[in-house]
């Protein structure tokens, strides 16, 4: 399916790996310009080299902490205006209600409820103006069955989600999509951290605990990082257009869910 996007320009963050990277390169296949962030400037040159050299495609590669306002500034700057949006960011730290004080109650809505919102605030006027444009948030399945190690991503993530309900129906018709894709457990960094946690805590071995975690999943598996990157695509592409506000889920059918 040609998605119909080639030659837009996607600001991608956190892509250097992981999920973030899945996205890119997907976009990058349908022949979509890139500006990739994240902080660790040597492994985001090394994405934005393989997607030139794949993709044919061109990207900018702007090192950034994303969740502070100089760093906003700089991949915004660099990126100019942009017609596809794909927020992202590491969730909070594992733990119990007690472990946790204001201040990481504040660094957990910097990151995963203000920064998101904050990007959307810059990129989607803009948008707006020329009458398309596509925004897609990777929130978390905790969205929709909360996780009670994930307290911290819990709440973050649901009052992003909560702006996003009100938002996405009022820009809708100036040509703007805006959804949120929740990824379940995929093999990526902070699949193998919270595996090590619990790993820790069971005294098991790292991949003791990875089987015992995809037993819990229908799927029998993990998910990847291209088929995730595949679903966002999806998501930006121009056959999205009827999708407004939407909570995809996409976790193996972990969540018994029928709504």
């Amino acid at each position: 399916m040609d998605m119909g996007i080639r030659g837009k320009k996607a600001l991608v963050c956190a892509s250097s790996k992981g999920l973030g990277k899945g996205c890119a390169a997907a976009l990058a296949a349908e022949g979509v310009d890139l500006v990739l962030n994240a902080r660790g400037a040597e492994a985001l040159e090394a994405t934005a080299a393989e997607l030139r050299d794949t993709y044919g495609v061109t990207v900018t590669a702007v090192a950034a902490d994303i969740t502070t306002e100089e760093g906003r500034k700089k991949v915004l700057d660099a990126a100019g205006p942009v017609d596809i949006l794909v927020t992202n960011a590491g969730g909070p730290p594992p733990g119990t209600w007690t472990d946790w004080n204001r201040d990481d109650f504040i660094a957990a809505l910097d990151a995963n409820m203000l920064t998101p919102i904050a990007l959307m605030q810059a990129c989607v006027p803009g948008m707006m103006d020329r009458g398309w444009g596509r925004v897609v948030n990777i929130t978390s399945q905790s969205v929709k069955a909360p996780i009670a190690v994930l307290g911290l991503s819990n709440s973050a993530r649901a009052g992003l989600t909560g702006f996003v309900a009100g938002t996405s129906r009022q820009v809708a018709g100036k040509g703007v999509v805006i959804n949120n894709l929740l990824p379940g457990i995929h093999a990526t960094d902070r699949a193998d951290s919270l595996d090590g946690g619990a790993a820790k805590a069971q005294g098991i071995s790292l991949d003791e605990a990875r089987a015992r975690r995809a037993k819990t999943i229908p799927a029998g598996r993990y998910g990847t990082a291209e088929e995730f990157g595949a679903t966002c695509a999806f998501l930006c592409s121009q056959h999205a257009g009827y999708m407004i506000g939407q909570n995809v889920l996409l976790d193996g059918g972990a969540n018994n869910q029928t709504m």
